[in-house]
């Protein structure tokens, strides 16, 4: 399979940030960010998956937090400016973000939501992102990242 240029990578591409596209096999009845790590053959804790949340206060955000991570809704919350967060549900991804789960990605949404990126990015020289599809990955530097979609980075798992 060529590689397929996605939103996200075009983006990079016009930020002029270095990035590598990591193919994986997707398995439709598996499209957790562990597996993703597995079949990409990458460290899961490496494998930043996006959630898509709403805040009480600011509407939707996203949380790109490790693969294996389970996001602390309270420390979200605290850190954008809410007293609640709660995932947004599946049915609305789609309409929010322009991305089906398994291939939802920071860039390139219908909006630029606000994204916070879990503090553990900081350990590793590159880390890995949706590319916006399903079966791509985008490798790039946390701190490209953070610039590309202006992050804050944050504890944001328990």
């Amino acid at each position: 399979m060529k590689n397929k240029k996605t939103n996200a990578a075009r983006i990079l591409d016009r930020l002029k940030i270095s990035y590598a596209i990591k193919e994986y096999e997707v398995d439709l009845d598996d499209l957790s960010a562990v597996h993703v790590a597995e079949a990409a053959g990458m460290d899961v804790k490496m494998v930043f998956k996006t959630l898509v949340c709403r805040g009480d206060k600011t509407g939707v955000l996203m949380a790109c937090i490790p693969g294996d991570g389970e996001l602390d809704m309270k420390a979200l919350a605290a850190v954008s400016g809410n007293k609640r967060v709660e995932m947004v549900h599946l049915k609305e991804v789609l309409g929010l973000t322009g991305y089906v789960r398994g291939g939802c990605s920071p860039l390139g949404a219908k909006k630029n939501y606000p994204v916070y990126l879990n503090e553990t990015c900081r350990n590793y020289e590159r880390i890995a992102i949706s590319a916006g599809i399903r079966g791509q990955q985008l490798i790039l530097s946390p701190d490209d990242l953070v610039k590309a979609v202006d992050a804050v980075v944050a504890n944001l798992i328990r």
